[in-house]
């Protein structure tokens, strides 16, 4: 095996007269060991003798020594023993065989740190456990520009000497996935500060998680050769090193998932054409307005995977439209559209409610449209995260419905032969925090109205759906409605229309909040 050292006295003396004096001390660390790996099977960066200079010269000061290597030999379980970490300075490409890859592996899982610095997240795209090390993969990249960096967490000792905003010059990383939902993100970018962010307004740039009994940190900064002659980088480095090495310990798990989401239509992180509109009766007095066909409004950090529907609502003196749910961006995959009519005025608010399929993304997208000007307001929107589902047939009681079979029905049967009056009543239902109902019916007849009521046939109307002709009794079809909550934990559905077999229904699914 064959280990390089990388440090020449001359680059020594250059850089640690510019990255020793800001970098904290942590001479009191007991003494450790630090690889410092710089293959490259794609780009090479200029910058890597100056990044490795740094972190040798961090290390003089600090307690630990420093091999530095591009022999990917190196990569042994009996080798990476001997140190606490091991950092991939701006690495590219595939730079680990097979071997090689399950000795790394085991190491991590079995306590072993890992510091990646920028071009580490262009490194091996066909070995998934390192995407799940690294925390996400490049993507792209513009010009090298200032931007401005948001210091989402100053209790890591990475970023404990950073203050809330940190403007500086780099070349700034976009990513294939945003590492938000399994790591712990430090700081991020304003996107509105640079050109070329393809992230939608939520873009992570330096995060750390664990992995197993191991842990990763990974920085998108230090592409140019001057940033290892900033103190502030410098100091992160350290921090990251002494961090994943197990001299100091962090929070770097990522956010706990929300049970319940309420999101205020005004407090959006990015928008395309909406403003504020000032309205008495919205929550808070203020709403998305001056809604456009093609207008978009975002929120960052949203639990999408286990979304089930949303309860919106929404006021409009013009001509409605709709709303669509997308994932990532505003072109991003649908997950659900409602429907928004006119309420009567922009005062006078009501409640809409669609399904909505889960996503792994973490920013969400409401897309408006429709034709003309002014649209709508909405004032404010709740994910719901719960779901049960009940088959028609299998109530708890009833009045005049039948059993009714059906091939397409979900388990071949429905309640069926419905006439003006009938009901069914359905126990073990959470009303308190209901938000709305969706129900697949099918009808060759005249079709009517289902209500929802709390507690009895005639409790209290919860809302209410039409069901039209469908074509058929084998011919299915789904609406949703917003429910009211009630304390009551049996839901009846009561039928009412004119004369003969209206339709019949095949299932109904409550969403809670």
């Amino acid at each position: 095996m064959r280990i390089r050292s990388w440090l020449a006295a001359a680059t020594v003396s250059l850089i640690a007269a510019t990255t020793l004096a800001a970098a904290p001390a942590s001479a009191a660390d007991a003494p450790y060991r630090v690889l410092v790996f710089s293959k490259t099977a794609g780009f090479r960066h200029s910058s890597i003798p100056n990044g490795i200079a740094a972190i040798q010269s961090l290390g003089a000061a600090n307690n630990f020594t420093v091999t530095a290597t591009e022999d990917a030999n190196a990569f042994t379980a009996a080798n990476l023993a001997q140190f606490q970490t091991v950092v991939f300075m701006s690495t590219t490409g595939d730079v680990l065989n097979a071997a090689q890859q399950t000795a790394f592996e085991a190491y991590i899982r079995g306590g072993g740190g890992y510091v990646g610095v920028h071009a580490a997240a262009d490194t091996e795209y066909d070995w998934p456990f390192y995407g799940t090390l690294v925390g996400a993969w490049f993507s792209s990249h513009p010009a090298i520009q200032q931007a401005t960096v948001t210091v989402e967490d100053r209790t890591h000792p990475a970023t404990a000497h950073l203050g809330t905003t940190w403007v500086r010059t780099d070349e700034w990383y976009n990513y294939r996935t945003n590492p938000r939902g399994t790591a712990r993100v430090l700081a991020s970018l304003n996107e509105s500060s640079y050109s070329g962010g393809t992230m939608n307004g939520d873009h992570p740039i330096t995060w750390c998680k664990t992995i197993d009994s191991g842990r990763s940190f990974y920085t998108g900064l230090g592409h140019t050769e001057a940033s290892y002659t900033e103190a502030a980088f410098t100091s992160q480095l350290l921090g990251a090193i002494r961090y994943t090495a197990k001299r100091v310990d962090a929070d770097c798990a990522p956010p706990a998932p929300p049970t319940s989401s309420v999101y205020q239509g005004e407090s959006w992180s990015a928008a395309s054409g909406v403003q504020v509109a000032d309205h008495a009766p919205a929550v808070g007095g203020k709403t998305a307005g001056f809604i456009d066909p093609n207008d978009w409004i975002s929120y960052t950090g949203v639990n999408l995977s286990t979304a089930k529907g949303a309860l919106v609502r929404v006021s409009s003196a013009g001509a409605g439209g709709t709303i669509e749910f997308r994932a990532g961006s505003q072109t991003g995959t649908l997950l659900g559209s409602v429907a928004v009519s006119n309420t009567g005025g922009w005062e006078t608010f009501r409640d809409v409610f669609t399904p909505l399929a889960s996503n792994s993304a973490t920013t969400l997208y409401l897309v408006f449209k429709g034709t003309g000007t002014s649209l709508f307001d909405l004032d404010q929107f709740t994910l719901t995260r719960n779901a049960t589902t009940r088959q028609g047939e299998a109530w708890s009681s009833m009045s005049g419905i039948q059993v009714a079979g059906h091939g397409p029905a979900v388990g071949g049967q429905t309640a069926g032969y419905i006439d003006n009056n009938d009901w069914a009543g359905y126990t073990g239902l959470n009303l308190s925090t209901v938000a709305g109902v969706r129900v697949r019916w099918s009808s060759a007849g005249a079709g009517g109205t289902i209500e929802f009521r709390a507690g009895s046939q005639t409790g209290a109307l919860l809302g209410t759906v039409a069901v039209g002709n469908t074509g058929g009794w084998d011919t299915f079809r789904e609406a949703s409605v917003p429910l009211a909550t009630n304390t009551a934990t049996s839901l009846y559905l009561v039928f009412r229309g004119g004369s003969g077999s209206l339709f019949d229904v095949d299932e109904f699914t409550v969403h809670n909040s």
